[in-house]
């Protein structure tokens, strides 16, 4: 468990970092803070620098033309120089120009500072004409590491907005009486030389981390990563994930619940559903289940196994391979036609639960109330192995993933998971099996959304009667959810008649990166009301325990064959390297930048 822990903390981070650069304001709000800047920034320069009737004017038309060009820029910039690029719609461009401005108009203000105090208009000048420079090597990076667009492209955009707005402050200064000499047009060339130059040693040095790390481009991947948040696009990023990802073989436990008619499926694969959004297998299980319900005509459900995010899938290949391969798969005969009641163990630190169907368990556990994370395949081998013991097959295996609080201790919590597994199975397998009855049905809240942490899967619950006992498997397609409302779930079942259940999510990562808090998701419950999430809940259980009917079940487990998944120590690489670069850019920021200043200081000293 410790190295699942260590990887979910290293992709907490990256989604940190990868949050911090999408909480922007509205297009209104980013105008209106425009125009504020340039007009007032504007009006004080020059009435600070000439207190008059005059200065007040030249001031106020001062501002209003550095708003009036910058916009102009930004439309022509959006919707001409990068119309094709994904990521940089008038909104996002006149942000970058909001940013660009704070930038300028702090060496603006200084300039000010410094002609007042020591009586030199020239220094205002100088200080302006440096602030162009820094603003015109803030948009080079900018637009180099996020566009998608050729390299012509991105440096029209970058020196577009920086040159045009510079030709108000050239005017103002002769305004002002300071004589514009060749010196100054000069500045203007050699500046934008050193400009790009510094701003292409900066990306050089950033984009060599991940070359030497994984032999991609940092900067390559962070441009894909980008039109995945911002446009939903996943092929960029998966095609570096294909490349990165090693072929693996996954199991897949299929249990089949058939009437006169298939009545309920319950597959749980062997491939973790991440890493987030739409990328990789983070929608696999609402997936399998649209296509195996389409397929088989029945409810049903892929609640989580033991796995991490070191099995991930790669791409939508892969998870196409594993909806064929599942669907044709499922189409077998099922022919048992006992099962032994629900039994749940409870040690006080872990809970395991087990009912088994022909010859095969179907097993599940949890640490709630406690955080209830990704569970080691180790647990799943030591299982098989204990079952085999008590002459059971062992069907399934599920993490219910189910509770989130904090942090627990991974040794502790796999000893008690193992203890309680060797109670759980040793009752379950004494007892007697009889015949037995299955209900199901799916409710699809509306109300939910991925944002509020409900994949589109919704809730499904399949009930099973054996002799006088009811038990409840409801599955939730959500990643994890908020500690106690397991509880409430299965309380609230007590009240239609269920005796015995469990609560399962899918750890569908359909919910993560697609809103700015802290996790990157919304657990089950955080978000969406609890009252409403148990009504649901009730309903479908509600609907299950109606269609009871005597049933054969079936257990099979398929291999398919030569999967490509990203890998634990690839994934854990991938999220470091945004750490990684961090770093490095911290590193190199001020010695690149601080020569470059030099220089330009070195050509501002000449006029």
């Amino acid at each position: 468990m410790t190295p699942e822990v260590s990887l979910n903390e290293s992709m907490e981070k990256a989604v940190k970092h990868y949050s911090s650069l999408f909480t922007l304001p509205s297009y209104g709000k980013v105008l209106l803070f425009l125009a504020i800047l340039c007009v007032t920034g504007g009006l004080f320069s020059v009435t600070f620098l000439s207190p008059s009737v005059d200065g007040l004017v030249a001031g106020l038309t001062f501002g209003f033309s550095l708003f009036f060009v910058d916009f102009l820029c930004d439309y022509v910039t959006s919707k001409g120089v990068l119309k094709h690029d994904p990521i940089y719609d008038l909104r996002r461009v006149s942000a970058l120009s909001l940013v660009s401005w704070v930038l300028w108009f702090a060496f603006v203000f200084v300039g000010v500072a410094l002609a007042v105090l020591l009586n030199d208009s020239s220094l205002w000048v100088k200080l302006s004409l440096l602030g162009f420079s820094a603003v015109l090597i803030l948009r080079l990076i900018v637009f180099s590491a996020t566009s998608s667009l050729d390299f012509k492209r991105t440096l029209t955009a970058s020196f577009t907005q920086p040159f045009l707005c510079a030709v108000p402050f050239l005017l103002v200064s002769v305004k002002i009486g300071y004589n514009i000499t060749h010196n100054v047009l000069l500045f203007l060339v050699y500046s934008p030389v050193i400009c790009f130059l510094s701003s292409c040693l900066f990306t050089f040095l950033l984009n060599r981390v991940g070359e030497k790390t994984i032999g991609i481009s940092s900067l390559s991947l962070f441009k894909a990563f980008l039109l995945n948040w911002i446009e939903d696009l996943s092929a960029p990023f998966e095609e570096f994930l294909e490349k990165l990802g090693k072929e693996q073989n996954i199991d897949i436990s299929i249990t089949r619940f058939d009437a006169s008619k298939s009545k309920a499926v319950m597959v749980v694969p062997s491939v973790h559903p991440g890493p987030f959004k739409n990328v990789g297998s983070s929608f696999l299980p609402s997936m399998l289940k649209t296509a195996l319900e389409e397929e088989l005509g029945c409810v049903a459900c892929v609640p989580h196994g033991l796995f991490g995010h070191e099995l991930d899938l790669t791409s939508q290949i892969q998870n196409q391979k594993i909806v064929n391969h599942v669907t044709a798969a499922a189409n077998f005969e099922a022919s048992e036609v006992k099962a032994s009641p629900f039994v749940k163990i409870d040690n006080g630190s872990a809970t395991a639960s087990c009912q088994v169907f022909g010859e095969s368990a179907f097993v599940s556990f949890t640490l709630a109330p406690r955080t209830t994370e990704d569970l080691p395949q180790e647990l799943g081998l030591f299982v098989r192995e204990e079952a085999e013991k008590r002459g059971l097959k062992c069907g399934a295996i599920v993490n219910s993933h189910n509770s989130i609080d904090g942090a627990v201790n991974p040794q502790e919590a796999l000893d008690a998971l193992k203890n309680v597994a060797v109670v759980c199975l040793e009752r379950a397998a004494a007892l007697k099996r009889v015949p037995f009855e299955v209900g199901a049905a799916n409710v699809t809240p509306k109300a939910f959304s991925l944002e509020d942490g409900m994949g589109p899967g919704g809730i499904s619950v399949v009930a099973v009667k054996v002799g006088e006992q009811k038990t409840a498997y409801v599955v939730i397609d959500g990643n994890n959810m908020v500690s106690g409302l397991r509880e409430k779930v299965l309380s609230a079942l007590q009240s239609v008649g269920v005796d015995e259940g469990e609560v399962f999510t899918t750890d569908t990562h359909a919910v993560n990166a697609v809103v700015l808090n802290k996790q990157g998701y919304h657990p089950v419950g955080d978000a969406i009301d609890h009252g409403k999430l148990v009504g649901y809940v009730k309903k479908a259980a509600v609907e299950a325990l109606s269609s009871l009917e005597h049933v054969k079940v079936a257990c099979r487990v398929v291999t398919v064959q030569n999967v490509k998944v990203i890998g634990e120590e690839r994934l854990k690489t991938l999220c470091l390297l945004v750490e990684k670069t961090l770093q490095r850019a911290k590193r190199v920021v001020v010695p690149i930048f601080s020569a470059a200043g030099f220089l330009l200081a070195l050509a501002l000293a000449t006029l």
